[in-house]
């Protein structure tokens, strides 16, 4: 908690233009100088793992700087989880870009809206007063299941849809408020996927639009990129990956284990992992589908350089 109020804090203090760097304070090489990766060996790779994987498993990989493109089950939709709060986020952001929310807008918290799973809201006194901007921030960073609920209120789930649809992507849908499946506004949907359902296409394409600007604008996207980076979650993708930025949420259920990163390698590499049906429900570090994400993130962030000043 201590950390995520002291990056908090400084958000707060910079505000939008000061979290301009997330998008593209490292100086990347002239155009055409892009190294390209071997993705016949990547995508054999990547494949093996996903057919080891005792579950459903599907993936959407994009070099945004080369074109380079591998997929597999890329439009199928799967649960989101958590993942599902990217769409939120940019909604909020998109709000706010319209003048009809503000970031420093106040939000109650009332014992009605705490609930469980991840975040720290659900221990905090009612009656606490945070901001929009706190909010996001922290369903974000630490995944505050309370905090996506108290935003989800403010901006009505429908107009999560609305949003995602305008970017082109009408299977990335939020279906309730979490662990209030009542709250459903689609409820056989809300049955089937759980709070969230996309596909690893869409959600690739989501992470290429913040990563290029054309989310909500360039200086909203490059904020949300700023906080997504703060993310505290690398179990995933991250686990054996060091020294690389990568803006990232992830989602987990029994059954499910998801996230989407953008890896700021030498080039930009956005990487869609998702699986459902996973037979390893454990909730520890080495449940399979943890551990095959991981490998998996291994394998994209080493099949391109890094940044010069990135590497060892």
């Amino acid at each position: 908690m201590c950390r995520s109020l002291v990056s908090l804090a400084a958000l707060a203090l910079l505000g939008p233009a000061g979290c301009a760097h997330a998008q593209g304070s490292t100086p990347g090489p002239s155009a055409g100088a892009f190294v390209r990766a071997d993705t016949a060996r990547l995508h054999r790779t990547l494949d093996s793992l996903a057919g080891a994987h005792h579950g459903v498993l599907g993936y959407a990989v994009r070099n945004l700087d080369t074109g380079e493109r591998l997929a597999l089950r890329a439009d199928e939709t799967f649960p989101t989880a958590s993942l599902i709060k990217v769409a939120v986020l940019v909604t909020v952001f998109d709000l706010v870009g319209k003048g009809t929310l503000s970031l420093d807008d106040p939000l109650t918290l009332l014992k009605i809206d705490q609930v469980p799973g991840s975040g720290t809201l659900q221990f905090m006194h009612p009656g606490m007063t945070l901001t929009v901007r706190d909010a996001a921030w922290l369903m974000s960073t630490t995944s505050d299941n309370t905090a996506t609920n108290l935003l989800l209120d403010r901006i009505i789930i429908r107009r999560v849809w609305e949003k995602m649809e305008a970017l082109g992507l009408p299977h990335t849908k939020v279906h309730s408020k979490s662990f209030l499946r009542i709250s459903s506004v689609a409820m056989d949907s809300s049955v089937k996927y759980g709070l969230g359902v996309s596909t690893p296409n869409e959600m690739a394409t989501l992470f290429e639009l913040l990563a290029r600007g054309r989310a909500v604008s360039p200086q909203a996207d490059s904020t949300m990129l700023d906080v997504l980076e703060h993310n505290e979650d690398n179990q995933l993708l991250q686990r054996y990956v060091e020294g690389v930025r990568a803006p990232h949420k992830t989602g987990a259920t029994d059954q499910v284990r998801t996230e989407c990163a953008l890896f700021l390698l030498q080039s930009r590499v956005v990487a869609c992992v998702f699986t459902k049906e996973n037979v390893d429900q454990r909730w520890l570090i080495d449940n399979e589908a943890q551990l095959t994400l991981a490998r998996m993130g291994a394998t994209i962030a080493g099949a391109w350089p890094r940044r010069e000043k990135e590497k060892s």
